[in-house]
């Protein structure tokens, strides 16, 4: 399998600057669609992206749910893994280095069930920041304190977490649920409690039917709608908080699989963007995509990527 070793833009400027966190280029891998993040070293050099996101991680373990946990569709795809893992410890001790090794810039996604999983997992995370460049916190998982609710559906518990976890040295992104009843509340309660920035967003709560067997295609019922279909969703919540939060830092990331998807991401107001379940179908998706929008550039005859962020705010 030939591995792809080098992206060259010579005098184009892709470099993003959100806060304290620096890329080279705007294009990261999405939590959870690359493992943790060096397996996709047997196809490209994973160092040319400007980070790789790795799975969500926990102060515990979790088995994750029941088989089938995948479940293709026309328009993208549904998925119940249930934040597998072995905890942020073991991905201290194994997956790191691993990413080190690879020489990739690394943000760690970290999850917990309560607000204190989540400093637990920080202050454990922030042992390591010297290799980390920031933390993406997912807050887009299930909240034991609130019947099982989404902690991303509640300002306040949104906020309680930033603030819960702002207090270490740690560069942080929260990640966000599209199906908040209020988006640009939550955001808000984010930012105002420390976020450096946010990921919009996450994927949808949805279920498929297998007609012939009569059953959910999935072992956990329903699961999270990613791909094709969200892209539409993510840009109008990219859009949406970029207005009203002229001056924040914005990951967008839903159905991006080439680089127009990107690039219309970017103009929405994201400053940088992810590629995710476009990497299961093609595991040089992120790469591709990065080529993709030095192409668009050069085109249009940009030389400053930055300057089409929030651009479809325009007259």
């Amino acid at each position: 399998m030939k591995r792809l070793k080098k992206v060259s833009f010579d005098g184009l400027d892709l470099s993003c600057q959100m806060g304290r966190v620096h890329l080279d280029n705007p294009v990261l891998t999405a939590a959870g669609t690359s493992g943790h993040g060096a397996e996709l070293a047997d196809y490209f050099d994973i160092s040319l992206l400007g980070a790789v996101v790795t799975k969500s991680v926990a102060i515990f373990s979790t088995p994750g749910n029941p088989a089938p946990r995948l479940a293709p569709l026309s328009v993208g795809m549904l998925n119940s893994v249930g934040l597998q893992g072995d905890g942020i410890k073991d991905w201290l001790d194994t997956d790191l280095p691993a990413l080190k090794r690879a020489g990739a810039k690394i943000i760690c996604s970290i999850w917990g069930r309560t607000v204190e999983d989540f400093a637990e997992a920080m202050k454990i995370l922030s042992t390591a920041k010297k290799d980390i460049l920031a933390a993406e916190v997912n807050v887009s998982c299930p909240n034991v304190e609130d019947a099982g609710k989404l902690f991303a559906y509640s300002p306040s518990k949104t906020g309680e977490i930033a603030g819960a976890v702002k207090d270490f040295d740690v560069p942080f992104f929260i990640k966000l649920s599209p199906a908040a009843s209020d988006l640009v509340k939550v955001a808000g309660a984010a930012l105002e409690n420390g976020a450096q920035g946010l990921v919009l967003v996450n994927t949808m709560p949805a279920m498929a039917i297998d007609i012939y067997e009569r059953k959910p295609k999935l072992g956990a019922v329903s699961g999270g709608l990613s791909g094709r279909a969200l892209h539409p969703v993510a840009l109008k919540a990219v859009y949406d908080c970029r207005k009203a939060f002229p001056d924040a830092s914005i990951i967008g990331v839903g159905g991006i699989g080439h680089g127009k998807d990107a690039i219309a991401m970017m103009m929405a107001g994201a400053n940088a963007v992810e590629v995710g379940t476009a990497t299961f179908a093609n595991p040089k998706a992120p790469i591709n995509v990065l080529r993709e929008i030095g192409q668009f550039c050069f085109e249009e005859g940009l030389q400053k990527l930055s300057d089409i962020v929030g651009v479809a705010f325009s007259d």
